[in-house]
């Protein structure tokens, strides 16, 4: 089965030694860290250097190439995903005003996935923000693994359409979204209906809040895939 990995994107661990490989192609050094049992190595990312220390700009989240450079115009908008068991709620945001919630759907599996992808085509996003459950204390927890069992998935077809998908840690977002509908009104016989909505608007906001500081990127584990990803970005931000 094809299979995706979560890469941090904040400033990497430059390599302390040379890389012993004779493969032309060059590698993005990763933090060094424990890893779960069965859990995948990150592949690598062609066409970077090691003495580089960051990712390739075109892999870094939009809000963080806006946060860097406040004369980049490039990227499209930012698909807010908070992914339930049931339900699924949406938002859409570019970070120059607060996100606005989409909508809520009551799919799971491939329909979901091929529905989310649709859904960020339609809002012209190029990037999907995922929210990832931790606990207070950062842990990740058993609905973490399911989330990232589904944006595994969804990472791979959608590399394939050139779109990015990042994990956003989206711990508290549920109550800062009853709060938020609470503080603009919503009346109580909507909010449950609204709640996963509003979630992914919370998601997004602190995306855009941080300037993408917590987004780690999903990335395919195929290198055409990845490079597919890193062109279609290039050509994104020159439109």
């Amino acid at each position: 089965m094809t299979t995706a990995v979560a890469v941090e994107l904040g400033p990497l661990v430059r390599a302390g030694a040379p890389s012993s490989s004779s493969s032309s192609s060059q590698r993005i050094p990763l933090p060094r860290r424990r890893r779960a049992a069965g859990a995948i190595r990150a592949s690598p990312v062609s066409g970077r250097s090691e003495d580089a220390g960051e990712p390739p700009a075109t892999l870094l989240p939009n809000a963080r190439r806006r946060g860097r450079d406040p004369l980049w115009y490039g990227g499209g908008f930012s698909l807010g995903v908070d992914l339930g068991d049931a339900r699924t709620g949406l938002a859409v945001g570019r970070g120059i005003t607060l996100p606005r919630p989409l909508t809520v759907l009551k799919l799971r599996g491939q329909k979901l996935e091929l529905t989310l992808l649709d859904v960020a085509r339609q809002q012209e996003a190029d990037e999907l923000i995922i929210g990832l459950p931790v606990s207070a204390d950062g842990r990740e927890t058993p609905q973490s693994n399911k989330v990232r069992s589904v944006v595994g998935r969804l990472a791979v077809q959608a590399a394939e359409r050139g779109l990015r998908v990042y994990l956003q840690d989206e711990h508290g977002t549920s109550i800062d979204a009853l709060d938020y509908m609470i503080s603009t009104g919503v009346k109580k016989s909507a909010r449950d209906v609204k709640s996963d909505a509003y979630a992914a608007v919370m998601i997004l906001k602190r995306y855009f809040t941080s300037s993408g500081q917590g987004a780690k990127i999903v990335l395919p584990r195929q290198p055409e895939l990845q490079e597919k990803l890193i062109a279609q970005s290039r050509q994104d931000a020159e439109i």
